[in-house]
């Protein structure tokens, strides 16, 4: 595989694990009332903003989930790594090219915070607003609703499989790490990782079923919002605490991964 490819898949890891990581600290700490709030992949965008040099950090988030975008379509169009085309290939490279897609969209929220391209009236906004929630509760919105929805609970089931099936380790270059100590937390930070990933898939998943079948697309749930539905639950602030702190994991497998992942011939 090209070495251009590989350095922009890599690049695109670290970018993923960097938004990983802030959506799990600051979750954590406001699990635990040590501040923070709950979050998602747009309040991570709105946290940058707010740092010093906010801006540069954005353009710098934006550049490197473009190149995570860029990398996912790769797979998904021009399959380098021969997952070939048979029922199961196809699956992942549709995958694949949906997550290049939603990588694209934050890519370009980041830029355009930088060029305040995104922002508008207040009554624009608001109509905005209105029109995208008259749509969602059209016929042809709560089907996509549906389906959107379906398939993220399959994503978030996945998580689990591919966790403790160890597909995982197929990626990684472990044959170079003579500790096994190493080996063993890679394997475990995966796993943990994986795991808290497919929590929320499945509460974002099951939430979209349910405003599907019930016509009310207001039942929708964001990352921030199902750490919410977490907490209201017996345990809540313990149990969000621990899913937060298994988005950290995911976002040191993502770091892992720029560092070992095998590129070749790998899925």
């Amino acid at each position: 595989m090209d070495s251009k490819i590989k350095k922009m898949a890599r690049t695109g890891f670290v970018a993923k694990g960097t938004v990983y990581a802030i959506t799990g600290i600051l979750t954590f700490m406001a699990a635990f009332n040590m501040g923070g709030q709950k979050t998602g992949r747009l309040q991570v965008l709105e946290f940058l903003d707010k740092q010093t040099f906010g801006n540069v950090l954005l353009v710098l988030m934006g550049l490197g989930l473009a190149c995570y975008s860029i990398w996912r379509f790769i797979q998904s169009v021009k399959d380098p790594e021969n997952i070939g085309d048979d029922m199961k290939g196809k699956a992942k490279r549709v995958a694949f090219f949906i997550s290049g897609i939603i990588y694209l969209g934050l890519a370009v929220l980041a830029i355009l915070r930088v060029i305040n391209a995104g922002g508008g009236s207040g009554t624009g906004s608001s109509t905005g607003s209105a029109q995208q929630s008259s749509w969602l509760a059209s016929e042809t919105g709560l089907i996509i609703i549906g389906i959107a929805g379906a398939g993220i609970a399959i994503a978030g089931i996945f998580q689990f499989v591919k966790a403790y099936k160890n597909d995982y380790t197929k990626k990684f270059a472990l044959y170079s790490l003579s500790d096994e100590k190493k080996r063993k937390s890679i394997k475990n930070t995966a796993e943990f990782g994986l795991s808290a990933r497919g929590v929320i898939f499945l509460i974002i998943g099951y939430f979209a079923l349910k405003a599907s079948f019930s016509s009310d697309p207001s039942e929708i749930k964001t990352t921030s919002e199902a750490f919410s539905f977490i907490q209201d639950s017996s345990y809540g602030s313990w149990l969000m605490g621990v899913v937060a702190a298994g988005l950290v994991a995911y976002a040191i497998y993502m770091f892992l991964m720029a560092k070992y992942r095998n590129f070749e011939g790998t899925t």
